[in-house]
């Protein structure tokens, strides 16, 4: 619960934020459930006070709340002129200075509207409901996990893996895991020996997300059990280490060297238009490859696509994945799947039409 302030004609904006993110880290601000705040969400208010922070200077804008209790009629009108101002002059900077998308400046957006509400809940009538007026945009992007033969070269191609550099075989097997378990990047990179079961000869993975506080419990195939093996002489961790920038550079090189250079197409949203990315600088721009776009995300998307593409059940992953049932996110997992196997299915109906006709 928020301290009591000293309810002056004007509070400085960011003393009432820190105060909200730092009752966010202590446990003070809890979930709806009870549950605490998690460090990535308390993370995200912090890049927001940073953000914040770099546009008042920047822009000379200086933030604060006047406490609307103490405000006339005629004050309240020109607190509301006030916010709209921020809104747009905010937004403009994000767009417009930094070049971030719809996602990332919505996400700025919603974490605002947290604080407003949190705020008008723990002190009633300071902040008002000026904050109601600040649109939060949202895009689909696009995912791009690899098909079930991409990923399957990786785990099999012997000859591709003998020519890989030592750095880039650990990388290969770091992905190639991430490829197989579903977890999240901050999940992989924590992984330890403990995570580890042997049940009836079968090795498990359990591991507690970092993000949703949920259990997870997956099987291991084979390939991904001789990866572990490989690198069995670690004291603690189960895989080897990267930093996430790395790792993201690290992924892009690996399939380009793999091949798999097709091109893709990337649109992005600002202010609700969207436009396709390109590669390159000026008049070299080009088209995006599929290599170019592939991160971190990628491993995590592969794998619960591959599950679902291959006819595990739905329920089933989203066990594992830790999707919640009627996630709008897993269903667009569901739909990537469904285009595979109606590939796959049409290819089927052809070679059977062909056999077919040759009897004619």
């Amino acid at each position: 619960m928020m301290a009591s302030v000293n309810l002056q004609k004007e509070i400085p904006f960011f003393d009432l934020y820190q105060r909200f993110v730092n009752d966010s880290k202590k446990g003070r601000r809890l979930q709806p459930n009870g549950k605490r705040i998690s460090p990535g969400t308390v993370k995200n208010y912090e890049y927001t006070a940073a953000l914040l922070q770099q546009f008042t200077e920047d822009k000379g804008f200086i933030l604060r709340i006047r406490p609307t209790r103490r405000l006339t009629q005629r004050e309240m009108l020109a607190e509301k002129n006030y916010w709209k101002k921020f809104y747009k002059k905010f937004t403009d900077y994000l767009y417009d200075d930094c070049g971030y998308f719809d996602n990332y400046a919505g996400q700025q957006i919603k974490n605002l509207k947290v604080f407003f509400n949190h705020l008008n809940k723990e002190m009633p009538q300071l902040a008002g409901d000026f904050h109601k007026q600040f649109y939060v945009r949202k895009e689909e992007i696009p995912i791009f996990p690899l098909l079930p033969e991409e990923l399957g070269f990786l785990v099999y191609n012997k000859d591709f893996e003998a020519n890989l550099k030592p750095r880039m075989r650990q990388v290969k097997d770091f992905f190639v895991f991430g490829c197989t378990v579903a977890l999240r990047f901050s999940d992989l990179v924590a992984l330890k020996k403990s995570n580890l079961r042997i049940m009836n000869g079968h090795h498990y993975l359990s591991v507690r997300s970092i993000k949703t506080d949920t259990d997870t419990q997956v099987k291991l195939p084979a390939y991904a059990v001789e990866i572990i093996n490989r690198y069995r002489k670690l004291k603690i961790r189960l895989l080897p280490s990267f930093n996430k920038v790395n790792l993201n550079k690290f992924i892009k090189q690996l399939l380009e060297i793999a091949g798999f250079t097709q091109p893709v197409r990337v649109t992005r949203g600002k202010r609700g238009k969207r436009f396709e990315l390109k590669g390159g600088a000026g008049d070299s721009r080009q088209t995006l490859r599929f290599c170019d776009v592939a991160t971190t995300h990628t491993m995590r998307r592969t794998a619960i696509t591959t599950m679902l593409s291959l006819g595990v059940p739905e329920a089933v992953v989203r066990k594992i994945s830790g999707h919640a049932p009627g996630s709008k996110e897993f269903y667009r997992y569901v739909q990537w799947a469904q285009s595979y196997q109606d590939a796959e299915t049409e290819k089927m109906f052809h070679v059977l039409e062909q056999k077919s006709l040759q009897k004619r």
